[in-house]
């Protein structure tokens, strides 16, 4: 049993904070912090009448009992809080409310990290980014501790706070500090604060999380490519089909790397794979870690955290620049960026993406308790969502494009058996409408008789699909309509030396066993037509 996960109420669309730590998970603790060098000190607060105030206490105790390093101290106080602090000072990482559910990993991943324990650390050069920013940084982020994404941001910011004395981070319960998050008009998370100043909403990486930080600071870093490090494959992307390329590429002895934004890619948005042969479940966030694991049994250097800003061809050498000013060089590139949620493109909802329009019915769904919400799309991911929604909403308004649900019979039978799911197909969204703060409405085009009506709503949850991350090498291989990289059998592209596999292909079938058999080609293939040179 996972200890990131054991904590977790079993029914993830509720939320609940009274939950003690057991003797498994205490023994697994204290497994976790054996090797703790530093002292540690959870500093908390805690208001004399809050309704969690024995919990609050209680949890701290249980985590601090793991170990003869960490040590409680409790005071009273206007807010249920506590601050992490090393050798009596303070890391700058601050919690507000009790971190179970998802966010469990991120406190103990605080303590592991602030003594330069953990495998998320991040490398040289990206901590040099870091302690690079400008001026003082406080950062509070509002979390779920149902959100499967809130952690990734979370955890990449407490980093950041222990590499950058200037950087706070403070996480939020935001179903403990419900006014504070309707105040700011909180509709979704991870909802991240700079300053006061809302930074971010949705999921996200350390990377990505950097890039935002960078553009609204300022860095010391001077703009300098510096060297360029050389290989015999490169690899861009880390999900199945990149994965298998780089391990089937290290395996014929080739010196290999893989740059990437994160490990597993899509598959950590997946919350059930039943599909994959041999294993009858695993949870995506278990196969992207497995993924890590098995990569890092081979001589394959991983560059995280980045993402691949365009190709350009030296002779024979291709030659990468990434978001971080980085150059790196190979004879063969294997594109495996595979793909990303697909957006409506119509009228608001860019301006209302985490004021209403959302993407994660895990992460977003408890924001509408009680309130009417629409799923735009009748596919597998649209239909399991609308189920998984009417649980805590009044009402699930589905709307499908195609005349008829595309989603498997079993899940169209499930949503069809529940009262508050409403099924409307032939219909094309035309506009998302709101009030300037929230999502108000959705304006729908009945495409048979071409009449258009407003239905009126909370919350829209886009599932639609899929879209290739092709758009960093449309200049250099050939895409099709659909912006997928368009290769041959062999999984070769229109550029000699650059291979392509996975979903950002026009690979039929999307799906996480094709990927990774399409990567070992791609990387199969690399190797055979290298030989022809020599």
């Amino acid at each position: 049993m996972c200890i990131y996960c054991v904590i977790l109420h079993k029914n993830c669309n509720e939320f609940k904070t009274i939950i003690m730590l057991d003797t498994e998970i205490k023994q697994q603790l204290q497994s976790l912090f054996a090797n703790l060098k530093a002292r540690y000190v959870l500093d908390a607060t805690r208001p004399e009448s809050h309704e969690y105030r024995s919990e609050f206490t209680d949890f701290l105790n249980d985590v601090a009992s793991s170990s003869d390093k960490i040590t409680c101290r409790v005071s009273e106080g206007e807010q249920l809080a506590f601050s992490l602090l090393k050798d009596d000072k303070n890391t700058g990482i601050r919690f507000r409310g009790i971190p179970n559910g998802h966010e469990f990993s991120s406190l103990i991943l605080a303590i592991l990290n602030s003594d330069g324990q953990g495998k998320n650390i991040p490398d040289e050069a990206l901590i040099n980014r870091v302690k690079a920013l400008k001026g003082k940084i406080n950062l509070t982020t509002f979390v779920s501790l149902t959100c499967t994404n809130c952690p990734d941001v979370v955890q990449s910011l407490n980093l950041m706070a222990l590499f950058n004395d200037n950087i706070t981070h403070e996480m939020v319960d935001g179903a403990l500090y419900q006014d504070e998050a309707e105040a700011l008009n909180i509709q979704a998370v991870p909802s991240v604060f700079a300053e006061g100043r809302l930074l971010h909403v949705g999921k996200s990486n350390f990377g990505e999380l950097l890039e935002k930080l960078h553009a609204q600071y300022g860095s010391e870093i001077q703009a300098n490519p510096g060297e360029i490090k050389s290989y015999d494959v490169i690899v861009v992307g880390s999900g199945p089909a990149g994965t298998s390329a780089a391990i089937y590429s290290a395996r014929k002895g080739l010196k290999v790397a893989i740059i990437a934004e994160r490990i597993g890619g899509q598959v950590n948005e997946t919350v059930g794979i039943e599909n994959l042969i041999s294993v009858p479940y695993i949870t995506g966030t278990q196969l992207a870690a497995q993924l890590k694991t098995h990569a890092q049994r081979y001589s394959i250097d991983l560059f995280e955290h980045r993402h691949v800003e365009k190709i350009t061809l030296d002779d024979n050498a291709k030659v990468i620049w990434t978001s971080t000013g980085e150059r790196y060089t190979a004879a063969s590139i294997i594109i495996a960026t595979g793909a990303n949620w697909r957006k409506l493109n119509v009228p608001g909802e860019t301006e209302y993406i985490g004021r209403g329009v959302a993407f994660c019915p895990h992460c977003d769904g408890p924001f509408y308790k009680g309130k009417h919400v629409a799923v735009v799309g009748g596919g597998n991911s649209g239909i399991e969502a609308a189920i998984d929604l009417s649980g805590i909403c009044s009402k699930v308004t589905v709307l499908e494009f195609a005349d008829r649900l595309r989603a498997d019979t079993v899940l169209q039978n499930k949503a069809k058996s529940r009262d508050n799911i409403e099924i409307i197909a032939s219909a094309q969204t035309t506009e998302v409408i709101g009030n300037g703060e929230k999502v108000t409405g959705i304006r729908v085009k009945d495409r048979r008789t071409d009449k258009e009506s407003v239905i009126a709503l909370d919350g829209i949850f886009v599932q639609i699909g899929l879209m290739a991350n092709s758009g960093a090498f449309k200049d250099i291989v050939a895409t099709n309509k659909a912006g997928e990289i368009e290769i041959d059998e062999h999984c070769r592209t229109n550029q000699p030396g650059i291979y392509a596999a996975g979903d950002v292909t026009n690979v039929p079938f999307k799906q996480i066993i094709i990927a990774m058999g399409e990567g070992a080609k791609a990387a199969l293939s690399a190797f055979t037509l290298s030989l022809s040179d020599f």
